[in-house]
């Protein structure tokens, strides 16, 4: 029997790791129809250009695409349309404010089903420069050799 508290991660955005600093990260519920829940149950979800904004005192997540549903018909949606978020109004203001005063980006890190509900991770990023990122696949390239040396080592 299944646990209610399992999560199943449906899409990672690794691309946002590779250009930005994620600074801090907020759960926030979507706002969806029918056939995009069944899409994603199926794992048919790219995070890679998306990005959310703040509308109305709204946000919502925009550029993410969720293809549409092969037995859907009528009721599919656009894939790329605009998907409101489920957070407290404190937190889209917070949020709102620390990218307009600091520069920052928010970004969808990673889209995942929790308790039966489509639950999208967002992160409060700081874009990297080439500089950055270079020093990035340095760091990870230093572990992999140190890694792969240890395991010479112990045959």
């Amino acid at each position: 029997m299944k646990s209610n508290s399992e999560i199943t991660v449906v899409a990672r955005n690794k691309k946002a790791y590779h250009d930005y600093f994620v600074l801090d990260t907020y759960e926030a519920g979507l706002e969806l129809y029918g056939t995009e829940i069944k899409s994603i149950r199926l794992g048919r979800v790219n995070l890679k250009d998306s990005y959310c904004g703040v509308d109305n005192g709204e946000m919502f997540a925009l550029g993410m695409h969720i293809s549409p549903y092969e037995q859907g018909n009528i009721f599919n949606r656009d894939p790329l349309r605009r998907k409101r978020l489920l957070l407290h109004k404190r937190e889209i203001m917070k949020l709102f404010q620390q990218s307009r005063e600091q520069g920052l980006s928010i970004i969808p890190l990673e889209l995942y089903i929790k308790n039966g509900r489509a639950k999208l991770q967002i992160g409060l990023c700081k874009g990297k420069k080439l500089h950055d990122k270079r020093e990035t696949a340095a760091k990870r390239a230093a572990e992999r050799d140190m890694d792969r040396a240890m395991k010479e080592r112990i045959r």
